[in-house]
């Protein structure tokens, strides 16, 4: 039974199957709610066969000739603020179901709401970063509906004056998508309430209501319907996920629904400027299943348009069934008709300042397009800048490594490369590495001027990263540093050319690619300090004869 917990009062409330308050009969199937329903997935998505993404896939641009989509999103931003949008509850997310609430965000009578100063801070700062137009005055409404986890049975929104509109997000396509530079539209952003959480029973037979989330601080950011591709869409929700872990506002993690993706998606012949009749998906939970879901929806209303079936697309939300790769039918969807909203009559207007939205301006951050612009221009690749500016943490090691005088190519590669196998093998972000910056610099200045081989490198590196220390120390302790003396890589390779009579043999009957085999021996001979570059010069000469 669902419990409502209220300064230590214990009330029996909301939800259970055909007895109390909201009393239910046993559920209907999920393809037939008529009620909003939370992700049917509580645990991480499986991986889903790369065979299957690219059947998907071919499918679907087998379908799209004379046809093309149009794709649209609604993404809510939870912010990461102390308290709720409208009281002092804190929000801890896994926490004792109905454990932070209070009778302001249950909807209690004669209760008043009051505004979180903070959330409005984080609306300015992702109005910015979305370059939008800010409204200097901006009022909350009513949006109206019922919903079980609705306590007030109305959502506290925006809706005719949002904070800021008109503004567009740029993004830098992955390369193995085929890369190039995108610009899509912001149509708005806004500031509102969450509702409450449904949890089902695994039997189905009934829900309960835990209300810990009703009230959380959210940001609606509306997209133009600019996009055109499953992967557009998938990368336009992974920039927006970006901006807000740079801005510091949210943390962005869809398992959480901390960032949650409605995607609008409808097709139309090639040359139709009319729009078709779009369809709403919810219920994805990774960038990838967004791709997928929106790739079958294009696909699926493709083929009724050639069926000549094309009204049976109706306004409609679907849900994504990643274990079938599906979407099926949930609701109807309502228009704006059916919320019949009107102005908040116990919040005042929001005014800003032109001096408050520019202070917040002049604090910014250096955002993901302004980086992988700045790293493009230090003659890095197009892969490497989408790499290191993807993640903040990854970005500011990277420019603290550079500080401390890295040449950029090497500093990225050891980054891109070793850095981060090793610490994805070890389950490992990059801020829990022992390894700073500036040995990071060391150890690559070390490998320029010759005292350590790029072997010997990754060594220290696992070393620096697991323990922690200096490059110096790591190299002075197991006597890492690399032999450059001629003579002495010379008697090495005399020893091994002896031990190697056959083999040596056979490299001047013409089999040059032995070569190889003597710089190994030599290598193994010297446990790895052996100057490849030297090492390979002396070689080549005693392999001649000289």
């Amino acid at each position: 039974m669902a419990l409502t917990l209220l300064r230590g009062i214990r009330t029996q409330t909301l939800f259970r199957a055909n007895v109390g308050l909201f009393g239910t009969t046993r559920r209907p199937p999920l393809a037939h709610l008529t009620t909003r329903v939370e992700s049917v997935q509580t645990t991480e998505p499986k991986t889903v066969p790369k065979s299957i993404q690219q059947a998907t896939k071919e499918a679907v641009e087998q379908k799209m000739q004379g046809f093309e989509a149009v794709i649209g999103i609604e993404t809510h931003v939870q912010l990461s603020t102390i308290t709720k949008a409208f009281c002092s509850c804190p929000y801890d997310y896994g926490s004792q179901p109905n454990s932070t609430v209070c009778p302001t965000c249950m909807g209690h009578p004669g209760t008043l709401p009051v505004l979180n100063t903070k959330v409005v801070e984080s609306a300015v700062k992702v109005a910015l970063a979305l370059n939008c137009e800010i409204s200097m005055t901006s009022k909350f409404d009513r949006k109206q509906y019922f919903y079980p986890d609705l306590p007030k049975g109305y959502q506290i929104s925006q809706f005719d004056i949002p904070i800021a509109e008109k503004g567009y997000l740029d993004l830098d396509l992955p390369v193995e998508f085929g890369g190039g530079h995108r610009r899509f539209g912001i149509t708005r952003v806004h500031m509102e309430e969450d509702a409450g959480k449904l949890l089902h029973s695994e039997s189905g037979n009934y829900s309960q209501v835990d209300l810990n989330r009703a009230g959380v601080p959210l940001l609606e950011i509306v997209s133009e319907p600019d996009m055109r591709t499953g992967i557009e869409a998938a990368e336009y929700g992974a920039e927006v996920q970006r901006l807000v872990r740079y801005l510091g506002v949210g943390n962005g993690n869809m398992q959480e629904g901390s960032l949650r993706c409605d995607v609008n998606v409808s097709v139309r012949p090639i040359g139709q400027s009319e729009f078709g009749t779009k369809v709403e998906i919810k219920n994805m939970n990774s960038f990838n299943e967004i791709s997928r879901a929106i790739d079958y929806e294009i696909s699926r209303q493709i083929h009724l348009h050639k069926e000549s079936q094309a009204d049976e697309i109706v306004q409609e939300t679907r849900l994504w069934d990643e274990s079938l790769q599906k979407t099926f039918t949930m609701r109807k969807k309502e228009g704006l008709a059916d919320y019949r909203y009107f102005p908040e009559p116990d919040l005042p207007e929001v005014v800003l300042t032109s001096e408050y939205v520019d202070e917040i301006r002049n604090s910014m951050p250096e955002l993901p397009e302004a980086k992988r612009r700045r790293y493009e221009n230090m003659g890095l690749s197009m892969q490497d800048v989408i790499f290191l500016a993807n993640d903040d943490n990854v970005a500011h090691f990277f420019d603290s490594t550079l500080e401390h005088g890295a040449d950029a190519k090497l500093a990225a590669n050891w980054i891109m490369g070793d850095m981060t196998a090793y610490l994805k093998d070890e389950k490992l972000s990059i801020d829990e590495s022992k390894l700073t910056p500036l040995e990071l610099s060391e150890m690559i200045a070390s490998i320029k001027n010759g005292t350590i081989s790029g072997k010997i490198a990754k060594e220290i590196l696992v070393e620096l990263i697991a323990k922690g220390g200096t490059v110096k120390s790591v190299i002075e302790e197991k006597d890492l540093i690399q032999i450059a003396d001629p003579s002495a890589i010379g008697a090495m390779v005399d020893k091994v050319l002896a031990d190697n009579p056959k083999q040596l043999e056979q490299y001047r009957a013409g089999k040059t690619k032995l070569q190889g085999y003597f710089a190994g021996q030599v290598m193994k001979a010297s446990k790895g300090k052996a100057s490849p570059v030297l090492l390979n010069k002396i070689l080549g000469e005693k392999l001649k004869g000289n």
